[in-house]
């Protein structure tokens, strides 16, 4: 495999290592222009499938938040979101940590309640693809 490679690399002159050089700088430049998502305006927080409430991300703030289980305590920071407590037994929606993204989510499944950053352009994944 090494002698092919050797063999191939030998024919290659100064202009096809540009023209190489070029196509890989186009499609990282392309990959981080068009697969991430914007920059989130605000979080949005619902509670038995309801909008509980609609926050922005500009400062620091925590929200409880009540379910049937119990309380379910959103910290905001700025840019940021973050479920910090549930008492929910698997805490999956805890262990989320900062949702940084436009359209990321965590779900307090038990408790009904769920954390969703909004604005911006949301990112590719396989419901929106």
């Amino acid at each position: 495999m090494r002698a092919r490679l050797a063999e191939w690399i030998v024919l290659l002159r100064p202009g096809d290592w540009v023209v190489l050089a070029g196509a890989l700088a186009l499609c990282v430049l392309s990959a981080l222009a068009l697969w991430r998502g914007g920059a989130p305006d605000k979080a949005v927080v619902r509670a038995g499938g309801k909008v509980f409430a609609e926050v922005g991300l500009a400062r620091a703030q925590i929200l409880e938040v009540p379910g049937p289980l119990g309380v379910t305590r959103i910290e905001i920071a700025p840019g940021r979101a973050r479920v910090a407590a549930d008492p929910g037994p698997r805490q999956y929606c805890v262990r989320q940590g900062w949702l940084t993204r436009s359209g990321a989510v965590a779900i307090c499944a038990p408790n009904q309640v769920s954390l969703s950053l909004a604005g911006g352009a949301a990112d590719y994944d396989s419901l929106n693809y």
